[in-house]
């Protein structure tokens, strides 16, 4: 079993194996029967590929503070804006896969260091009423393309008011306690998986999201790995919304 992998996972992939057989996925952003991105259309996830790592020029924002790396896929918008939507909305869970996939390559790209990829957790409600976390799909498929251990290590302890809703200066407050470590304690099973609750003492964690404008909600959650003992925290998400 992959490093990033647990006997539920697995399972999930049975079972989504066996749906792609019953029910073939349709392209999110053609809309082309077989692959949920088609050939034509996966290219917009590697809108940023070929860029140089770090923050361009003339964005509002420098990397927030604790953030060391922040590195992102494409713009949010077209293809890219529309497969994000039918894997939190629509119930795709089968573009983790290709999403997944482009993380990974622009952290091979683009990235430094990291040793431990985690995700930001949606609510526990949230992840309750849609059936998963969108974004510990995307990372569990990225820490395996990047042969790194993966650890469900933070839990979202209250809801928050959707970022994109709220203006610049109200983000950071929106995000702030809304993070901690999940579990107490830890534990590290032999292929060196990392278990939730695990010591982050000491790793350079890789943080994987969804979309991001900002940065604030990486940042708090950035906060929290580093007060828990992280050596460092760096981020790459799908995309990026201004």
């Amino acid at each position: 079993m992959n490093p990033s992998e647990t006997p539920l996972s697995v399972v999930r992939a049975i079972l989504d194996r066996v749906l792609d057989a019953a029910f073939p996925a349709r392209c999110a952003g053609c809309g082309r029967e077989g692959p949920p991105l088609c050939r034509s259309c996966l290219p917009a996830l590697d809108a940023r590929l070929d860029l140089p790592a770090g923050v361009p020029l003339g964005l509002p924002a420098e990397i927030p503070v604790p953030l060391l790396q922040l590195e992102w896929c494409a713009p949010f918008r077209g293809i890219v804006r529309d497969a994000l939507h039918r894997l939190k909305y629509a119930g795709e869970r089968r573009l983790a896969e290709p999403l997944g996939m482009a993380a990974a390559r622009r952290w091979e790209r683009a990235g430094v260091g990291a040793d431990l990829v985690m995700h930001v957790p949606v609510h526990a409600e949230r992840a309750r009423a849609r059936g998963y976390d969108q974004a510990e799909l995307v990372a569990r498929v990225a820490a395996r393309h990047l042969d790194l251990p993966f650890a469900a290590g933070l839990v979202r302890v209250r809801a928050t008011t959707a970022q994109f809703d709220l203006d610049r200066a109200d983000r950071a407050a929106n995000v702030a306690g809304a993070f901690a470590i999940a579990g107490a304690g830890s534990s590290r099973v032999g292929d060196g998986r990392v278990r939730p609750g695990a010591d982050v003492r000491g790793r350079w964690v890789l943080l994987v999201d969804d979309v991001m404008t900002t940065g604030a909600t990486l940042a708090a959650c950035a906060g929290v790995l580093e007060a828990a003992g992280a050596m460092a925290v760096s981020a790459v998400t799908i995309a990026r919304e201004r």
